[in-house]
C-alpha cells in the first residue's frame, strides 16, 4: 500500500514539482495550498506523514503543526522552510516535529529525509510479542500507544518523545553519550538536532515529575543518564 503524505506548500511551482516527483517515487501525496485547507482536509483522511511549508497564508505551518499535534501525536511532521533561523528550527521540534529541511533542497535530500522518518516509525512500532508496557519507575510506559500513565494521570508522548524515553529507560544508570542519542533517533548529531534534543529531555523531565526517584542528569560534556 502507498504511503501518503499530506503535503502544504503555497509556492505552485515548487508544489506541482514537489508533488509530481514524490508520486513518481510511488507516494499518494495530497496538496494543500495554505494552512486553513490543509487542516480541515487532516481532520478527514488519515496520512503517514505531514510536510509543511513555514510560511504559509491563512494559517502557518507552526500553528497548523499546533492544531495536528492537539488530535494526533503519532503522524510524523517534516517542515520546509526557506528560513535557517535557529529560532524556527527549536521551536519546530518543541511542536513535536520529526525533522526539517531548509529551502533551497533538492528532492532527492527531501526524498531521504522522509523515507528516513518512515522506516524508523516503522521499526519502532513494537511487534506482537513484545512487551506493550514497560515500568520506569512509577509509570506505566506503553510505547505502542504513545502514553505515559501514574494513578489516575494519562500523558500522550510524540513519537520522538517516546524514542527518547525508551533509548534512556532501556538503559538506567548508564551514561548515554549525546551523539550515540542523536544517531540513534535522529541519524544525525548536527547542532540544530542536539539543540531539539534538549528540548525533548525538558519534556520528559516535565512529564516525570510526578516520580522524584526518576532522574535524568546531564554528564556535563558528555550526554545523559537516566535513573528509577
Amino acid at each position: 500500500m502507498k504511503k501518503k503524505i499530506l503535503y502544504v506548500e503555497d509556492d505552485p511551482n515548487l508544489a506541482f514539482a514537489t508533488k509530481d516527483n514524490l508520486e513518481a517515487y510511488d507516494y499518494e501525496v495530497v496538496h494543500a495550498s495554505d494552512g486553513a485547507k490543509a487542516l480541515v482536509i487532516i481532520e478527514k483522511e488519515h496520512f503517514d506523514i505531514c510536510v509543511l511549508d513555514v510560511m504559509l497564508p491563512k494559517m502557518d505551518g507552526f500553528t497548523l503543526a499546533e492544531n495536528i499535534r492537539k488530535s494526533d501525536k503519532q503522524v510524523p511532521i517534516l517542515f520546509l522552510t526557506a528560513r535557517a533561523l535557529q529560532e524556527d528550527k527549536i521551536k519546530g521540534f518543541e511542536l513535536g516535529a520529526d525533522d526539517y529541511v531548509t529551502k533551497p533542497f533538492s528532492i532527492q535530500e527531501l526524498m531521504l529525509r522522509i523515507e528516513v522518518i518512515l522506516r524508523r516509525n516503522n521499526s519502532g512500532k513494537p511487534t506482537s510479542v513484545q512487551p506493550k508496557t514497560n515500568t520506569v519507575g512509577k509509570y506505566n510506559f506503553d510505547f505502542t500507544k504513545l502514553t505515559l500513565a501514574i494513578n489516575d494521570s494519562l500523558q500522550t508522548l510524540t513519537f520522538r518523545e517516546a524514542e527518547v524515553l525508551k533509548y534512556l529507560s532501556e538503559r538506567p544508570d548508564q551514561v548515554i553519550r549525546r551523539d550515540e542519542l542523536l544517531k540513534a533517533i535522529w541519524g544525525d548529531d548536527d547542532y540544530f538536532m542536539g539543540r531539539s534534543l534538549d528540548v525533548f529531555i525538558s519534556r520528559l523531565r516535565k512529564y516525570l515529575s510526578a516520580d522524584p526517584a526518576i532522574r535524568i542528569d546531564n554528564v556535563h560534556g558528555v550526554g545523559f543518564r537516566m535513573t528509577f
